[in-house]
């Protein structure tokens, strides 16, 4: 049977995600309507009720399926114990910008769009942030513990770091002068110097 006119049957969830990602990183969440999510899927708005209950719960679940997917990458990315903290660090520092890099608009909104995220759910993000940060925390404090990092404040440093890493994503760009990789390796060599007291 041919499909009617205004019909969903050919939406999926991924593709009203991918809309409401893109629109919610282009103009804001505030700014992005249910009707011009529905718009840019190219469907009519009552559509859209099918894959979310409303605009909250779509940038909640965007918000948690980036952090999730983080939080797993790094998971199956990290060196075993015996490949020493150093070795860990480095993984750390070049994943975080490789992940991170490939997703710019999952990473922008996860990071400006906080604050319009309702108290339970933004108690949910900002928890999966902290699993996030304490991964690199562990690494510090480790580094610290086995003479090889000088760091007063693991928590801190880790937060920190972070942010400076999260960083790229305002000016890095494919076709720039600098390769990913070269810009993983300058970062690296900042962050090695950030937390020991080595040359």
């Amino acid at each position: 049977m041919a499909r009617t006119q205004g019909s969903h049957s050919d939406i999926t969830g991924p593709r009203v995600r991918e809309a409401a990602l893109n629109l919610f990183a282009r103009h804001g969440y505030a700014a992005v309507s249910m009707r011009k999510i529905a718009a840019e899927v190219g469907v009519q708005a009552g559509a859209l009720y099918n894959y979310t209950p409303d605009k909250q719960t779509l940038l909640f679940e965007l918000m948690r399926a980036h952090m999730e997917e983080l939080l797993a990458a790094w998971d199956a990315a990290t060196p075993p114990p015996e490949a020493g903290v150093r070795a860990a660090l480095e993984a750390f520092t070049r994943f975080h910008i490789r992940f991170n890099t490939r997703r710019a608009d999952a990473v922008f909104v996860s990071y400006m769009e906080l604050r319009n995220l309702d108290p339970e759910n933004f108690n949910v993000i900002e928890g999966l942030r902290r699993d996030y940060e304490t991964r690199l925390e562990a690494i510090l404090r480790r580094g610290v513990a086995e003479g090889r990092f000088a760091v007063a404040e693991p928590r801190i440093a880790a937060m920190a770091l972070i942010a400076m890493l999260t960083g790229v994503n305002t000016w890095f760009r494919e076709r720039g002068r600098l390769s990913l990789a070269e810009v993983e390796a300058l970062y690296w060599d900042m962050v090695r110097r950030a937390v020991t007291n080595q040359g």
